[in-house]
């Protein structure tokens, strides 16, 4: 059992709430009447995450909501097999949460509670072009008059493990016309491109005024990311499949990094990110958290992102490509104002906890909804180059 203290707000319930377009909501509630809101979202691996709370209901209920770092070291430790995406993401929904709570029992926003706020706002950017990256120049635009002033977009389609150079100009044409547009740009390889094109591409990238790349190689290539970086000035970004301080470690120690991008929802929720952060500014690495997600990891995230300095931008999922209408960022929000975007920021939350308000009911409705139409979980694409072998996506 946890430790206890006479002030011990009690977890009396832990729920999860499936709801499109592809996100996974966490809810905390305490003996006392404090609701605390997390983000569990596993692209792709929906089912194996509501595994995972029913474990973690099981330990946590009759848990002091208070112990934050108590239960995240006992939710990592405790059961002796720990880490990767699935364990670390449904500790993040309960960790995320459980900060919410903390904030509002003390009338703070969760940036209070780590230390105060070093900025007033936090620069944010927004997607264009989608998974096959097209008509760019119009998106650009686009983003430019919501307030944007950066944007990222996938750098290219499906590749062989080595393929055509042609295939690689296009890349570049389209980084121009976002460039003509006055945007920055940041160029996502998302671990598409095998070394041999990721050399190439990066070195086509040089001078074209590139904010950064993002998983120029797949993750499991520290060493290579180093190299990369040696042949290239631009600089290199990743981290959302690293999914504890200790897989950043090589990273930063190998100096093969720029740009941190932790997931809130993915690394262990914000006490992690917390500490990946700080760790990062050890090596003199910005930091950047990944949030292709929900308002509730986006409110995670911003919370971090005012409190520490070598914090650099944050990406939004507001009208990404795989949003819609009616399952958008803001759509589960009570007041979306709290992400207005303005000259290319979003002005720091200032209401307690997360400093947003998650429409409960409408939340509840859409995952009954979801529930009882039989909609499966959302699944990334599977790609096949012209010889049927499985492509990267």
């Amino acid at each position: 059992m946890s430790l206890k203290t006479s002030a011990s707000s009690i977890i009396s319930k832990i729920e999860v709430f499936r709801v499109p377009p592809r996100w996974l909501f966490v809810r905390l509630e305490t003996v006392d009447g404090f609701v605390g809101w997390g983000e569990s979202t596993l692209e792709g691996h929906t089912e194996a995450i509501e595994g995972a709370f029913a474990d973690l209901t099981q330990r946590f209920l009759g848990w002091d909501a208070d112990g934050i770092e108590d239960i995240w070291q006992t939710a990592y430790r405790a059961r002796f097999y720990r880490g990767g995406p699935v364990l670390m993401s449904a500790l993040s929904g309960l960790d995320i949460a459980l900060w919410d709570i903390k904030g509002k029992k003390l009338g703070v926003p969760v940036w209070q509670l780590l230390g105060g706020k070093v900025r007033d706002r936090v620069r944010v950017y927004g997607w264009i072009g989608g998974d096959h990256p097209s008509a760019v120049r119009e998106a650009a635009r686009e983003r430019k008059e919501q307030g944007f002033t950066a944007v990222k977009m996938n750098a290219t389609e499906a590749l062989a493990w080595l393929d055509s150079p042609e295939l690689l100009k296009g890349t570049v044409e389209r980084v121009r016309e976002v460039r003509a547009s006055g945007m920055d740009v940041g160029v996502d390889f998302h671990g598409r491109v095998h070394k041999g094109m990721a050399r190439q591409l990066a070195k086509l990238l040089e001078g074209e005024g590139v904010l950064f790349i993002e998983e120029p190689l797949l993750p499991t290539q520290p060493s290579e990311f180093a190299d990369l970086g040696r042949l290239v000035s631009i600089p290199i970004a990743a981290g959302e499949r690293l999914y504890s301080r200790y897989e950043f470690r090589p990273y930063f120690e190998g100096h093969a990094l720029d740009v941190a991008q932790p997931d809130v929802s993915h690394c262990g929720g914000i006490s992690e990110l917390v500490r990946i952060a700080s760790m990062a500014e050890t090596y003199d690495v910005a930091l950047a958290p990944h949030c292709p997600l929900g308002p509730i990891a986006l409110a995670a995230c911003i919370s971090v992102g005012v409190s520490k300095l070598n914090f650099f931008i944050q990406e939004m999922s507001w009208q990404m490509h795989y949003n819609s209408d009616d399952a958008d960022l803001f759509t589960y929000l009570a007041d979306p104002s709290v992400f207005a975007v303005r000259d290319g920021y979003i002005t720091t939350p200032s209401g307690p906890g997360l400093g947003i308000i998650i429409n409960e009911e409408l939340v509840r409705t859409r995952a009954k909804e979801h529930s009882r139409a039989g909609v499966e979980a959302w699944r990334n694409p599977i790609w096949r180059g012209e010889d049927g072998s499985i492509r990267e996506w």
